[in-house]
């Protein structure tokens, strides 16, 4: 049964309504990701539990709402309603978050758990909302190959709307207005959305489907929980990738809102299309799941592709951003990163975009209620998503850093499309009720398989790590690039390497959970330290006399600087501001924080001469690394 002509027509106007709504959806995910790092933190930790709790209220949504609400229910009304509660929702965030403030303050710790206890009051209540939209909307469709279809175009139409309202918010909304109005823009896109499918829900008329039992081919529940397993994975890939990226790419464009709205805008064009082309081979397709494999297969070539362009390719790419000076340098420096961030994103992001489509087609079964359906496949994948962001920004990199993460990402790939091949097994019932199981293998998949395999494992062995030189200059890193010594070099070696013409010298560097840090030497014998993409601190006269009358200014005005006792530093660096205090006789306690804990454990000590020793007295058991006078 194919979709009615009287269904069909109301189609593009539900492309309309899904545009707006991703708009709206990724200008509060944008502003309310903001908004609650002012409270929260910004951290890696308080960046998790952020996009923790909005990733698992779309679960949520997309996986109980269908169940809790009946298919007799008239699927634009419900979307409607939905709508209507997100921008309430909206509102209710924006100025609720004051008393969020108050209560986030009054508590009596702030570890991760506090900190996901607000995430999860605030975020997953709207997000779910959001997560149930999709699934609900599907139930205007059938679950055949031409509504599957539908069903993956819709995706692609939410997903254009996502970059559009992901640039608005961050290049316009958020840069010429503030949150308030940016939050406004989306309440106002999403009350209209709502009014808009009401009026459709009007004139549309909605029957109730009859579930019909199935015994067609591939509906045996262990080749689709396979392909749940693989769209799952899919996700945990894409949002692993997006972290370990977004991660590597800001040291190369710089660690901004703009940087960031750049590289998901890319990343959603990529879906967007991706899921559209797959919507497309889903409708023809006869086997959607063995073109699900090989678009998972093709996925680690892709992610070892963006792991060679940051690491062998885009640092050296001969351009100076200092050269340009007219009144166009932001957009043309804008058009540099955009190009930069699609030839490393764009190619991984089409095939993720593509997966979600097929795995549509290939959980599908006709007569089944589409809305359970596609919030299962949803649920599975932003399930994966929240597993890939949370692991591998608080575990896998901090652990094993960019270049191990890369690597467990192609071994990840290789593994769903291993599942995804694994469904291709089909069962069969004759009209005896006997089972008999059928391979979806053919002759050439059987050498094919283990010959991609070998291909895997050579693109994980060839997976380098980032050059010194991205850590320590970010974009300006090609300019220095002829000064520098190519590899990190210990401290003994470094007078043997003074007579290669190098400049620059390298002795660490290291990637903690929230900054990428490098320390180096010059030929001069000034220290440098690194964080970001940016020079934070250095051994040279000019900058130690800053440093430390950073310090003495605080000292000085004070009315009794003797009777001081103890002192609050806020970023530790080299710890030369820090290690100003410690002549102070009268000084007791010196506290540092540092939103990186690698700074002062590993960087600081390296600046022993120039801090007075601050790191020797470092309590390394205390977060907030307390020095306390011997």
């Amino acid at each position: 049964m194919s979709i009615s002509m009287a269904r069909q027509r109301y189609l593009p106007w539900l492309f309309l309504l899904f545009f707006a709504s991703g708009c709206a959806a990724l200008i509060y995910e944008i502003v309310w990701l903001q908004m609650l790092e002012l409270i929260i933190g910004s951290s890696g930790v308080s960046l998790g539990a952020l996009l923790g709790a909005f990733m698992g209220g779309m679960c949520l949504g997309s996986l109980l709402l269908p169940r809790w609400i009946t298919p007799s229910s008239h699927p634009l009304r419900i979307y409607a309603c939905l709508e209507l509660a997100i921008g309430l929702c909206g509102i209710l965030v924006l100025y609720g978050t004051p008393y969020v403030a108050d209560l986030y303050a009054s508590l009596p710790w702030h570890g991760i758990f506090s900190r996901a206890l607000i995430a999860a009051v605030c975020l997953v209540v709207p997000a779910a909302f959001m997560g149930a939209t999709l699934p609900i909307v599907a139930r205007f469709v059938e679950s055949t190959p031409e509504g599957v279809s539908w069903m993956g175009f819709l995706y692609g139409s939410n997903i254009a709307g996502s970059v559009v309202g992901c640039l608005l918010a961050g290049f316009y909304l958020l840069r010429i207005y503030d949150m308030s109005k940016a939050t406004c823009v989306a309440v106002a896109v999403n009350f209209a959305v709502a009014f808009l499918a009401l009026a459709l829900a009007q004139k549309a008329v909605h029957e109730s489907p009859q579930e019909t039992p199935s015994h067609e081919i591939d509906s045996h529940p262990a080749s689709r929980a396979l392909v749940y397993w693989t769209i799952a994975l899919s996700g945990l890939t894409a949002l692993g990738a997006e972290v370990v990226w977004t991660r590597l790419l800001s040291l190369l464009l710089g660690g901004t809102v703009y940087t960031f709205s750049i590289i998901l805008a890319v990343f959603l064009i990529g879906l967007g299309i991706g899921s559209g082309t797959g919507s497309v081979f889903s409708r023809t397709c006869s086997r959607p799941r063995l073109v699900l494999a090989f678009c998972q297969l093709a996925l680690a070539g892709t992610i070892a592709w963006a792991a060679f362009m940051i690491s062998s390719s885009l640092p050296y790419w001969p351009i100076n951003p200092g050269l340009v000076t007219n009144n166009w340098a932001p957009w043309h420096i804008f058009q540099l990163d955009l190009l930069r961030a699609a030839w490393m994103v764009l190619p991984a992001s089409l095939l993720w975009g593509a997966s979600f489509p097929l795995a549509l087609a290939s959980a599908a079964i006709p007569g089944k209620d589409s809305g359970r359906m596609v919030g299962a496949v949803y649920a599975a994948n932003t399930v994966g998503a929240i597993l890939g962001s949370l692991g591998f920004s608080l575990y896998v990199i901090p652990h094993f850093g960019t270049r191990s993460a890369e690597k467990f990402l192609i071994v990840i790939a290789a593994a769903s499309a291993i599942l995804a091949f694994a469904s291709t097994v089909r069962v069969l019932r004759s009209d005896s009720g006997e089972k008999k199981t059928v391979s979806g293998f053919t002759f050439s998949h059987v050498y094919g398989v283990p010959a991609a395999l070998l291909i895997i494992a050579f693109l994980v062995k060839t997976v380098s790590g980032i050059p010194w030189m991205m850590v320590a200059w970010g974009r300006f890193s090609a300019t220095y690039m002829s000064q520098a010594e190519p590899e990190m070099i210990k401290e003994g070696q470094e007078r043997s390497l003074k007579s290669s013409g190098s400049q620059w010298f390298c002795t660490y560097v290291g990637e903690g959970m929230n900054v990428s840090v490098a320390v180096t030497k010059n030929s001069s014998g000034n220290r440098f330290f690194h964080g970001a993409g940016k020079v934070q601190a250095s051994s040279q006269p000019q900058d130690m006399r800053l440093q430390r009358m950073l310090g003495h200014l605080s000292a000085l005005a004070c009315k009794n600087p003797d009777q001081v006792k103890d002192i609050l530093v806020v970023a530790c660096g080299a710890g030369v501001t820090a290690g100003s205090f410690v002549p102070y006789p009268g000084i007791q306690r010196i506290t540092i924080c540092d939103i990186e804990p690698l700074v002062p454990k590993v960087v600081t000590p390296m600046f022993t001469k120039e801090n007075y020793g601050i790191a020797d007295g470092i309590d390394r058991t205390n977060p907030h690394f307390v020095r306390a006078r011997k």
